[in-house]
């Protein structure tokens, strides 16, 4: 359905003209989201930050999200239980692996940011930007995080994304902006052409391009 991920954020661009007011700011979760949010912040001449979300994965099937944490003053973390009362994880194995995810979101944040100050989305539309929403653990957990620092508005912005999990999300968000909504959801990479990783040095370069405002 896209060519790579910067054809998403260009399509994304044009759906969202209609539905942020002035002043928005742009929010990508790395490292996926950010080419797509790259194209957003262009077309709507917005700034653009990072909101950094990570995945707890199971300790033997780490693409099984057991929950997930965001970075903060105080982080948010958040427990699928089902999934940790399924495979009989404990209280310990479940912190265990939330700190590793915590060191990984401080190195991403030393190494993406450096000295780059926080944007101030108080009052203003912000746009939560990813390359694709499967299972939502990160995003949900991004969105909590993005929410206590008082937008006037929350949109999550996906080019793709599975049906029930989208539904599940209209809680979290004033709005969601999908282009794709699929009847059957494997993979997000199953939906573009081109859906190589993203490294760090492309993150850093895309943030090189927008000054933190």
């Amino acid at each position: 359905m896209f060519t790579d991920r910067s054809d998403a954020g260009r399509r994304l661009a044009v759906a969202l003209r209609g539905c942020t007011a002035a002043r928005p700011v742009v929010l990508a979760l790395p490292r996926g989201g950010v080419p797509v949010a790259a194209e957003i912040a262009a077309a709507l001449d917005a700034p653009l930050d990072l909101v950094i979300a990570r995945k707890i994965g199971l300790p033997q099937q780490p693409e099984l999200a057991m929950g997930a944490v965001v970075d903060g003053d105080s982080p948010i973390v958040l427990r699928n239980e089902d999934v940790i009362a399924e495979c009989g994880i404990d209280d310990a194995t479940f912190a265990t692996a939330c700190a590793a995810e915590l060191i990984e979101i401080e190195r991403r944040r030393s190494r993406y940011l450096r000295d780059r100050p926080r944007i101030d989305v108080r009052g203003r539309a912000t746009i939560v930007v990813d390359d694709g929403l499967a299972t939502g653990a990160t995003a949900r957990a991004a969105l909590r995080a993005v929410r206590r620092r008082h937008p006037a508005r929350l949109v999550l912005a996906v080019p793709v994304g599975a049906r029930g999990t989208l539904r599940e999300m209209r809680d979290e968000v004033d709005a969601i902006v999908c282009l794709e909504r699929p009847a059957v959801f494997s993979a997000i990479g199953a939906f573009y052409d081109d859906f190589r990783q993203v490294d760090d040095a492309e993150v850093i370069a895309i943030l090189d391009r927008f000054p933190a405002v």
